[in-house]
């Protein structure tokens, strides 16, 4: 009977052979439900090539390498390479970098690896410090069509939100914008070692549009949410330093300043950002 990584006496064995403890300036926790990690890597549409973030000591890599037909994952801590080498032996279709994912070029990467592969999703768990860069920048990659993460439940809330609900943000118009959104299911903290104080959500997202300017229209949604409790009128004129443009802009958009972008849907969001553009 195999026995997987992330059965919780495999996991201790192997934090004790290396003397690891998780460290929380990487926001390590180590996945112990195999159940789960089994779970989240058969729905996460990873047939093709797949991109981890943060592999750990491989409990969810293993799952992976089962069933795609290449893995890259991007780890940070060097001291996780001997472990990988080691837990990961096994798997002829592990690439290991150890990059830092914010700064890695990705949209070079996903092209080699469609041009390779065919697909190319994102399933990970992700260390709760880096979720919302991730996610913005996983965003951004318009060939990468489904995203499958592990979050925080507060995160998977957010993306669930609608305008006027206190959990929207510019998370939430920018995830929906792009994809559909759903919860897969919820994942409780005992599932970890060590157990956060929080339970977990497996999210995935589909992609559900291609966009070119989508860098721009983001950079614009993240102006419009940057104080919540300023009006967008107030927002946008700190964005383009200018109160009579903006007043303009929101005219041609018939969205009154007095608003809060957390009172807007996407699709008005949307509406006043092609206003800007058509009066640059």
């Amino acid at each position: 009977m195999t026995r997987w990584i992330s059965t919780p006496s495999y996991t201790k064995e192997i934090l004790e052979k290396y003397g690891l403890r998780a460290k929380k300036g990487f926001g390590q926790n180590f996945l112990v439900d195999p159940v789960i990690v089994e779970r989240c890597a058969q729905q996460s549409h990873c047939e093709g090539a797949v991109i981890e973030i943060g592999p750990g000591i491989g409990s969810l890599t293993e799952q992976l390498a089962r069933f795609s037909k290449h893995v890259t994952a991007y780890e940070i801590d060097e001291d996780l390479l001997p472990v990988l080498k080691d837990t990961l032996s096994a798997y002829d279709n592990v690439e290991i970098l150890l990059e830092d994912f914010l700064e890695t070029d990705l949209d070079q990467k996903v092209r080699a690896l469609k041009e390779e592969y065919g697909t190319v999703s994102v399933c990970a768990n992700l260390p709760y410090y880096i979720t919302t860069p991730v996610l913005f920048k996983l965003f951004e990659n318009q060939d990468i069509s489904y995203i499958t993460v592990m979050v925080q439940k507060e995160v998977g809330d957010r993306f669930a939100a609608k305008p006027n609900d206190p959990e929207y943000s510019a998370l939430s118009a920018e995830g929906q914008y792009l994809y559909d959104i759903k919860k897969l299911f919820q994942v409780p903290g005992r599932s970890f070692n060590p157990s956060p104080n929080v339970d977990s959500v497996i999210i995935q997202f589909c992609r559900k549009r291609e966009d070119e300017d989508v860098s721009d229209f983001f950079a614009f949604v993240r102006a419009c949410f940057k104080q919540r409790r300023k009006t967008i009128y107030n927002n946008l004129k700190e964005y383009y330093g200018d109160g009579a443009k903006v007043k303009e802009i929101l005219e041609e958009a018939g969205v009154s300043g007095s608003v809060r972008s957390q009172q807007l849907t996407v699709e008005e969001l949307r509406e006043v950002y092609h206003a800007a553009k058509s009066l640059r």
